[in-house]
């Protein structure tokens, strides 16, 4: 069909009203021109911004986004991923932390349906996007540790999660390049919370008044931090340095603004779709591993 003909038929359909019968479509092409994405908390900033980016990709590409999210304790086994499945969509994208502890997954997935994940899941071959945590970890206290700091603190996630675990591997690494020994009392648990991360900073400096640095594994944590330091007449970074990890809106402007390593939360959610929508193009479920650049970016902070 020539362009000139095909302008014709186009401007036709959209003269007469005419909307493309997609169950028709379907049929016919045997798919269904739509993927699924379940998440965690819809109302996790970082979330949102892959989830932006994933959908403008699929949009971009003609298919359309079923969304659907599950409890922090829950299991996407349970009523999620037999949802999409009974959808018939065409591949799945999971971007819920807590589906990585999900022993039950393995046995659910179909696996000759696409998925993408942004977190390893239990039994392995499913294709995973994200970043490199440990060299996050290993960024943020390399940076701390070249500003001459010693006793270096680290709020944490939530312990057992894979990318705690991971950024905290990269604190550990830092800590040894630099001949430092690792302390579990300078380890502290702020589990993803403004308040709880400030708690922590507090059992922190009760236990260690020589701290002269925190890294916390995440800028929400890292609020929690420098509120902390303000109740305990602290000066950032005079008396105590503080870097993050996210590089959310807000982090430029906290007081002081917040040294950071930027992770491309939009770009993981694009890369994340298009390898989903390659993988049903293409017919192929064998399992790789994208990770994307992460970088620091110093702000007053950290000195």
């Amino acid at each position: 069909m020539s362009e000139v003909t095909r302008a014709r038929i186009l401007q036709a359909a959209s003269d007469l009203g005419y909307v493309p019968n997609l169950q028709a479509r379907s049929l016919v092409m045997q798919r269904t021109q739509t993927v699924g994405v379940i998440t965690s908390d819809f109302s996790d900033h970082n979330l949102g911004r892959f989830i932006v980016g994933a959908e403008q990709e699929a949009r971009r590409q003609g298919y359309s986004v079923v969304m659907t999210s599950i409890e922090p304790e829950g299991s996407g086994t349970e009523y999620a991923l037999p949802a999409m499945m009974e959808r018939r969509v065409d591949g799945i994208l999971l971007a819920a932390p807590q589906m990585e502890q999900d022993e039950a997954l393995a046995h659910v997935l179909d696996r000759s349906l696409p998925v993408v994940s942004l977190h390893d899941v239990p039994g392995g071959g499913v294709s995973t996007v994200g970043s490199d945590d440990e060299l996050i970890g290993l960024l943020a206290t390399h940076h701390l540790v070249e500003r001459g700091h010693r006793a270096i603190a680290t709020v944490i996630g939530e312990r057992g999660r894979g990318i705690t675990e991971s950024r905290l591997r990269g604190y550990r690494r830092a800590l040894e390049d630099a001949g430092l020994r690792f302390d579990a009392e300078l380890v502290e648990e702020g589990g993803w919370q403004i308040a709880a991360a400030a708690s922590a900073t507090m059992r922190l400096f009760e236990r260690r008044g020589d701290i002269s640095a925190v890294f916390a594994q995440s800028d929400t944590m890292a609020v929690g931090v420098l509120s902390a330091l303000r109740q305990l007449h602290k000066q950032v970074p005079a008396d105590c340095a503080v870097v993050g990890c996210d590089d959310i809106d807000m982090a430029p402007h906290t007081v002081p603004p917040l040294t950071t390593i930027h992770v491309p939360f939009y770009e993981t959610g694009a890369e994340a779709m298009r390898l989903l929508l390659t993988m049903i193009t293409t017919g192929s479920v064998s399992p790789s591993k994208v990770v994307l650049p992460v970088h620091l970016i110093v702000r007053a902070s950290s000195g």
